[in-house]
């Protein structure tokens, strides 16, 4: 019996160890894995951020609180706003885009429209120091939209009938029981108008155009990437390499580390993010589409 102890004692003594002590090997085991597949880039503190801003605008919550860590973070030199979004709310817009513009006064900014960069999504990317876009992306639709149904005739088939309390003569317009009259459609369209001209007048001052050529540039216009260039609303067509390229010149940067999002975190954003906007876009609202 001894013998067969001694004989089998170089398996048993290892597993005899591991089992009393199976926290400090499992413990032990992870940390060897992870530093043997780390690669010693990812040791190193990253010095430049790429921001994904991505699908229907309705909150800009998330993109905000990205954009102000990239600010805090001494370490990061610059950004890489990465664009491919139809527009959406006009407010989280405007914030996104002023946002931006805080962030360009401390530290380069580059936009990058990887799909679409429309409405509200290229209102949110007009103060970055270049603006580079893929040559298959489509620019543009600088303009403002509210939209409701008129569902009257159905309520009516469906022997519904509406009732109001109201203070204010405009209270009701924009509501979907009843076809809105001549006097809330004026009242809508002075909304309408002063918003488009805000979204004018800032991609005016951002990109350095004549605001009285607007109808060039903006009135709802879609255009490819190389339309987009001859109207000057972006300054150069290429792919994320391009634009990578430019932030690296901007901030001279020669050994570029890129802040990487954590995969499970970035999937869980996306996921709550797309389903916050399927239920917005559903509701009415102003927006730039």
């Amino acid at each position: 019996m001894n013998l067969l102890k001694k004989l089998f004692s170089p398996i048993t003594v290892p597993i005899v160890f591991i089992q009393e002590h199976f926290k400090a090997v499992l413990f032990l085991t992870i940390i060897f894995i992870a530093f043997n597949n780390t690669n010693p880039k990812d040791m190193q503190k990253p010095n430049l951020q790429k921001i994904d801003l991505t699908g229907p605008i309705m909150s800009s919550d998330e993109i905000l609180e990205k954009i102000n860590l990239a600010k805090e973070d001494k370490n990061i030199k610059g950004v890489l706003l990465n664009v491919n979004s139809p527009g959406g709310a006009v407010a989280p817009s405007v914030e996104i885009a002023y946002a931006i513009k805080e962030l360009k006064k401390i530290k380069p900014v580059v936009t990058y429209a990887s799909g679409i960069m429309a409405s509200g999504s290229y209102y949110a990317s007009i103060w970055a120091d270049k603006i580079v876009a893929n040559p298959g992306s489509m620019i543009g639709s600088i303009g403002v939209i509210m939209q409701s149904v008129d569902a009257s005739e159905l309520i009516a088939k469906l022997g519904i009938k509406t009732q109001t309390v109201k203070i204010g003569k405009y209270k009701e317009a924009g509501t979907p029981t009843r076809q809105w009259t001549k006097e809330e459609k004026k009242e809508l369209e002075k909304v309408i108008k002063d918003t488009y001209d805000m979204f004018v007048s800032d991609v005016s001052n951002a990109r350095k155009l004549n605001k009285k050529d607007h109808t060039q540039f903006a009135d709802a216009h879609i255009f490819t990437a190389y339309q987009a260039k001859e109207v000057k609303l972006i300054d150069e067509v290429g792919n994320i390499t391009t634009a990578k390229k430019q932030l690296q010149k901007l901030t001279k940067v020669k050994n570029p580390i890129w802040n990487k999002e954590d995969k499970f975190e970035k999937f869980m954003d996306k996921l709550i993010s797309d389903t916050i906007s399927n239920i917005s876009v559903k509701l009415n609202g102003l927006v730039a589409y």
